[in-house]
């Protein structure tokens, strides 16, 4: 079991996808991790040994951010820009998009599940 970054990778995948599992590392990235270390990308991760994996461990410590210290600054980011009540920061702030979406008719994964408002009712003679 290849434990990378505190992420259990799948052992019967690529060494490029099964590296995409660990948060803040994507294709490019994976690609260039395994290029650094030596490593063959057509190489299974069951198919490591513990001189490859010390490699990308190395690699991936001193030169990349992942994973709960990744998260922590997207998240403080988010913060700065709602404390400074920038347009972003409202729309985090509100819950609404933030990229200049339409929100007439769409953007329900923001907004949540729909919240029904009652019709005006007529006024009777």
């Amino acid at each position: 079991m290849a434990r990378i970054a505190g992420i259990d990778l799948p052992k019967n995948k690529r060494g490029v996808i099964g590296l995409t599992y660990i948060f803040g590392i994507g294709n490019s990235t994976a690609e260039k991790i395994l290029d650094s270390s030596g490593i063959s990308r057509e190489k299974k991760v069951n198919e490591w040994d513990d001189d490859d994996l010390s490699k990308i461990r190395t690699y991936i410590s001193s030169s990349l951010k992942t994973e709960g210290e990744l998260r922590s600054e997207t998240q403080l980011n988010i913060k700065r820009l709602m404390d400074i009540g920038c347009y972003r920061g409202l729309r985090h702030r509100k819950g609404l998009p933030v990229r200049g979406q339409r929100t007439s008719t769409n953007a329900r994964t923001r907004k949540g599940k729909r919240k029904t408002v009652a019709g005006k009712k007529k006024a009777t003679k």
